[in-house]
């Protein structure tokens, strides 16, 4: 395990485990609080993995499937990765995960050499290329870089006055607001007002808004989201006391 958008780290790595089989690692790290690698990241990757003869695997569970503005998230960079997985948006919800490869590394895999009791389930399938359909003819990939570019600009203008800010990052429609301090309030108070965030890393919400968002629903988005985060932040200063 290595420290995430430093390549150096990954370089000494390899050297260090020679015959060393993968990197694997999310082309935005969203767990730990929606990261966003420097430019040339994952072609680096891609290179030392190259290098190396090493497999690069890319976790798309939350980036694929049109959620940054592209198909995939690799795609930002023109880097094919040697496996690629993904799940989460690519059924709309019905339970799916899948595991893409390139030729040389699927003919790895034999019929019945990996197996799973729900695996090929015809629902899920039914219901994952229903949703790359729709994900295709309403141009909803390209639609949500657009939306995602609107949305950071309207909450960076909105918010740049709020000193509880730290940074308003995002690509396409995944977004983070990082505060100053610990904000795991804001679901509750977001949700008074009807909005579902989420909150990781103790203090970065995080956006994940659906793909077919209308821009009313984004104007609606920003808000509630910075009235919510402008009164919390209103709040933390001293001797303001808890949220009303």
């Amino acid at each position: 395990r290595v420290p995430y958008d430093d390549l150096e780290a990954v370089q000494a790595a390899l050297e260090e485990n020679p015959g060393g089989s993968a990197v694997l690692v999310e082309p935005i790290q969203c767990e730990g609080g929606i990261n966003i690698p420097s430019p040339g990241y994952l072609s680096g990757l891609r290179a030392l993995c190259d290098h190396h003869e090493a497999l690069l695997i890319l976790d798309e569970v939350q980036t694929g499937n049109g959620r940054t503005g592209k198909w995939f998230c690799y795609q930002h960079e023109a880097v094919l990765p040697d496996i690629a997985v993904t799940a989460k948006g690519l059924a709309n919800g019905v339970p799916i995960g899948v595991c893409l490869a390139r030729q040389p590394v699927a003919e790895l895999f034999s019929p019945g050499a990996h197996g799973s009791t729900f695996g090929g389930n015809p629902l899920a399938c039914r219901a994952a290329l229903a949703t790359l359909d729709t994900i295709e003819h309403q141009n909803l990939c390209s639609r949500a870089g657009e939306l995602g570019d609107y949305l950071l600009g309207a909450l960076r203008a909105r918010l740049s006055d709020c000193a509880s800010v730290r940074e308003i990052r995002g690509k396409g429609l995944i977004l983070a607001i990082e505060l100053a301090q610990p904000c795991a309030s804001l679901v509750d108070l977001c949700l008074e007002q009807k909005l579902l965030i989420n909150v990781t890393a103790e203090r970065v919400i995080r956006l994940l808004p659906p793909l077919i968002l209308e821009q009313d629903q984004a104007d609606q988005l920003v808000d509630i989201l910075a009235g919510c985060i402008q009164r919390f932040a209103e709040s933390e200063k001293p001797g303001n006391g808890d949220l009303p």
